[in-house]
């Protein structure tokens, strides 16, 4: 059964690249396209395609404001593809907290048309598989607890520990539940999550507005240090470096690994080499294969290493690939990953 795909955006030419692109995978069919989400809401009941990209900025009505109303009356799965503007990222970032599954940017940006259609494509067949009742249910339940504030877990000590988070498609989600119950106080944490560049600053912002600990998107030299998360810039890989006693990143180019950059695996690998058994590890919610050897570098080196369960996770792509190759110490649920680290992280 191939995939079929419906293309909203408001560029003739995007629909025209996007189409051509997706048509090469003899898994996808593109049923139909659309210049906005009024034309969008009528062929979806007419087409019924499983999986839907969606542009952010569009006239008549913008892709967040009709992903609201999709996801309540008809949910579907949503890869957004947006332009790399300041104001494409912010709105990317509401529409994943809306129920997006993922984001990437439209062809010509920071990918290569021929980079952009082959990982676009992997989002497609992802998201497809996607159990939509289950993200719903997610979201109702992360909608219901917004106006709580957050249950920020308790630390006896300072350490010298880091905390390494790789994750992708429904990560940003993920990492936030993990990272807004870290006391002020906790390990200097790394971070990978698959998304172009601008988006990651975006992404950080939001964390650091609702988060006790200091987040930011990382800058080469940037140290690692209690109190502070650092997240990879998109299009560029991060990697863990020590200078005498502190914990410093580096920033750098490079080829795609596992199709992506920045790369889980680079970070991790680093992690190991670097902060070996004074780090805990994890891999999130994601598609694909990345950062599972490097998880398992991690736990030879003697890191402590957590795998989100299944259940919880809205693809079990990479945390399942860890699961696969023996990287886990030990396997939760997403909502018992944040306690586990901080646990971990005051061992000796």
């Amino acid at each position: 059964m191939k995939v079929r795909v419906l293309v909203v955006d408001d560029s003739a030419v995007v629909r025209q690249i996007l189409t051509r692109e997706f048509s090469k995978d003899k898994d996808i069919e593109v049923v139909g396209t659309a210049p906005d989400p009024y034309v969008a809401r009528d062929k979806i009941v007419q087409l019924k395609p499983d999986v839907i990209t969606l542009d952010v900025e569009m006239p008549r009505m913008d892709g967040v404001t009709f992903l609201r109303k999709l996801m309540k009356h008809h949910p579907i799965p949503v890869i957004i593809v947006s332009s790399l503007t300041a104001a494409g990222s912010e709105l990317a970032m509401e529409a994943l907290q809306y129920g997006a599954i993922d984001v990437m940017c439209k062809p010509g940006t920071a990918y290569s048309v021929g980079d952009m259609s082959e990982l676009l494509i992997q989002k497609i067949k992802a998201a497809a598989v996607v159990d939509m009742r289950k993200r719903a249910d997610m979201i109702r339940e992360r909608a219901a607890t917004a106006s709580e504030p957050v249950k920020r877990l308790a630390m006896t000590k300072t350490t010298n520990k880091i905390i390494a988070i790789g994750a992708s498609t429904g990560g940003t989600e993920a990492i936030k539940d993990v990272i807004t119950s870290f006391p002020a106080g906790a390990p200097g944490t790394v971070i990978v999550q698959h998304m172009p560049e601008y988006f990651t600053k975006s992404f950080a912002e939001r964390l650091n507005a609702c988060c006790e600990i200091d987040v930011k998107e990382a800058e080469q030299g940037d140290r690692v240090i209690p109190g502070r998360a650092l997240l990879a810039p998109g299009n560029k890989h991060m990697v863990l470096k020590r200078s005498g006693a502190q914990y410093l990143v580096e920033i750098k180019d490079g080829p795609l690994v596992f199709h992506q950059r920045p790369a889980v695996e680079v970070l991790f690998n680093s992690v190991a080499m670097y902060a070996g058994a004074n780090a805990v590890g994890m891999i999130l919610t994601g598609m694909g294969k990345d950062g599972a050897k490097g998880l398992l570098a991690m736990k030879e080196a003697g890191a402590y290493t957590i795998v989100q369960d299944e259940a919880s996770s809205v693809v079990w792509g990479m945390p399942g690939e860890a699961f696969k190759v023996g990287a886990a110490t030990i396997v939760l649920p997403l909502k018992k990953i944040a306690a586990e680290a901080l646990k971990r992280a005051e061992a000796e």
